[in-house]
Formats: structure tokens, sequence, C-alpha cells
């Protein structure tokens, strides 16, 4: 008996640790999780271990979504600057020493291969959301020039890689903060006039693969059997789906193996050939939900730190499915996306539970955090 208050003692300690996933949000992740499971089993029926590998994934990126969590979100306003610094540190020893893989040097050997660009999904919005919480009340022109320097600084080493797809991630992620933070509507307006002035010199810029793409995005059936190829295809399984689909596992795109990387980047084809226009509407939904609840979160969110912080997080989702919803459906080029909580592949899925992990600490600590 005497033993019974320790317990007690105990539990109330450990109690916090255990209550800290937002139960909506968890929700919205688990029925996307296991969307993408079932997806999965049907596509990659012929990869053995492909889906074991998937589950592994998923409990990896729960113990970081986890840790991320219970991490009160003053701790990674004392963090943004030191993570950021480090992860374009990492950018620059790519640059002079990183190693090659399929023409492009996006890895370091640090014992085992690492692609330090994905830390910048996360530390970009991180240091953007800590440098406007610095500057609360005294925002103007400079304050956001210094902002589109920061971002600019990762979009640019990771483009010249080069991996345009994790370039397009991060500088999205970043812009949304920049908006948020309350860039006005004559700025933004510039900043497009800007870019459609510099069409030009960045096609000239490009990489002859990245031209080819879009070339081939323009006029897929130019090169049907070669760099077309893909686009035909998925846009092929998507039609063929139908309003109701052709039934799980009876997919012929899918099981005769004419969409490439089905398990990964072009997921999205298999899920539509096989469940039609009532599956992508559920999808789509499904999806809403989760943007919709990071926006609530966000708009909750108890200082300017943490509003900016969600919100990047909430629009970040959007980007990843609609790049990736769009490149499959052949209107955007193919850049290598990954369909969020969907596609096969443990290093996004660890990047999108970290990211879920610090809403849940927003949602959590939104009453512990000081203004």
């Amino acid at each position: 008996m005497a033993h019974f208050p320790e317990r007690r003692s105990l539990s109330r300690r450990l109690k916090p640790y255990f209550t800290v996933f937002d139960p909506a949000l968890s929700l919205i992740l688990f029925l996307l999780l296991c969307t993408g499971l079932v997806t999965l089993s049907s596509a990659g029926h012929d990869f053995p271990g492909r889906l074991e590998g998937q589950i592994r994934n998923i409990i990896a990126a729960f113990v970081f979504m986890w840790a991320a969590a219970v991490v009160p979100p003053q701790t990674l306003l004392r963090l943004a600057v030191p993570i950021y610094t480090f992860g374009v540190a990492l950018l620059l020893a790519v640059a002079t020493v990183g190693i090659i893989k399929k023409g492009a040097r996006r890895w370091l050997h640090v014992g085992v291969d690492i692609q330090p660009s994905e830390i910048m999904k996360i530390a970009t919005p991180l240091m953007l959301a800590w440098y406007f919480q610095t500057r609360a009340g005294i925002l103007n022109w400079k304050s956001f020039a210094v902002a589109a320097l920061l971002l600019l600084i990762p979009f640019g080493l990771i483009a010249k890689q080069p991996d345009l797809g994790t370039a397009l991630l991060v500088g999205g992620s970043g812009f949304f903060v920049i908006f948020l933070a309350g860039l006005s509507w004559k700025a933004l307006g510039a900043l497009f006039a800007a870019g459609c002035a510099g069409l030009p010199v960045a096609w000239s810029m490009m990489h002859d693969y990245q031209r080819e793409r879009v070339m081939t995005l323009i006029d897929p059936t130019s090169d049907p059997l070669g760099k077309g190829f893909h686009i035909i295809q998925s846009t092929i399984a998507i039609g063929s789906g139908g309003v109701t689909g052709k039934g799980y596992m009876k997919g012929t795109q899918a099981y005769l193996e004419f969409i490439p990387e089905r398990t990964t980047d072009f997921i999205f084809s298999v899920y539509s050939e096989e469940f039609g226009l009532v599956g992508n509407l559920v999808l789509l939904f499904l999806y809403l939900l989760l943007i919709g609840r990071a926006m609530m979160i966000a708009a909750n969110a108890p200082n300017l730190f943490t509003r900016l912080l969600a919100g990047s997080v909430a629009m970040m989702f959007f980007v990843y499915a609609f790049v990736n919803m769009g490149m499959v459906s052949g209107i955007l080029p193919v850049v290598g996306v990954p369909l969020p909580f969907m596609s096969y592949g443990g290093t996004a899925l660890i990047t999108l539970g970290l990211c879920s992990g610090i809403l849940m600490s927003i949602q959590r600590h939104r009453k512990l955090v000081q203004t």
C-alpha cells in the first residue's frame, strides 16, 4: 500500500508525454495512412517487402511526430537559428564534397548517405517564423527583404544540386511564412510581374532534363515511348478509373506495369484507377480536413511565431498534395514530389511526421505560450 502514492505520482509525471496527440489531427492522419497502405499493397504487389517497409517508415515517423509534439514551442523558437544555420552548413558541404547520384549532387556521406535538403523543409519556415517574431511590431520593407534573403539562400543551394522538387517545397514553405506575416498584395503583384519578366532568364538557367520536362508537359505525345511515357500512362490510369474505379487490385495499368514509380510519386494514378472519381473525392476531402485542421491550429495559436509556423505547415501539406496530383495528372511538370502520407518512402514521411508533431505541440501548448 505504501507504494501506491509513488506509482500514482509516476503516472502523473508520465501522463503529459502520452496525451500529446491532437485527436482530430491524429484521426485524419490515421485515415490517410490506412488509405496509403491499402493502395500500396496493390501498387507494390510485385515489390517484396514494400508494404512491411512502409509500416516500419510509419513507426519511425510516429516516433519523430511524438518527439516533436512533446517539445514546447518556446524550445522550437530557441532552436530555430541553430537548426537553420546547421542546415545551410550541410547544404554548403553538399555543394563542395557531396556525393553525385544520377547526375545530381544531393547527398552527403557521414557514415550513411543523408540528404540535407530535407532538413530545410522545416528549418526554413522555422527560421522565418523566428525572424518575424523578433521583428513583431516593427515590420517594414527591409524586414521582408531580409526574410527573402533567408529564403533564397537554401532555395538557391538546393536548386543548384539540382533538386527542383525539394527547392519548390522549401521555397513554398518559406514563402507562405512571409505572406502570412503581412506581405502586401502590391508587393505580391510586383513579385509576380518580376517572375514573369524573369522567365526567359530562368529558362536559360534550367538543366536540359528540366527543360525537357516542361516541353513534355506541353506535348507528351511528342515522345510517347520515351520522356512522355510516364505522363501518358499516368493519365490513362486516372481516366480509366471512371466514376467508381475498377476495384481494389484490379487496375490494369498498375498490374501490367505501365505506371512508373507506382509505389512512390505516381501512387495517385494507382489509387485513381482502382477507386475512380468517388475515391478521389474522398481523398481530396481528407486532405481538405488535414489542411483545415492545421489552419485552425494556426488561427488559435498564441503568438506570431506559432501562427506563422502552423500556417506554413498547413500550406506545406497543400503544396505537397497539389503538386503531386497535378504532376501525375499532366497539369504540372514531373518534379518528384511524393503524395503526403501515401507514397512509399521514409525520409518524406518522417518530415511530414515532424510537421504534424509541431502542429500538435502548438495546439497542446497554446495556453502555456506567453504572447
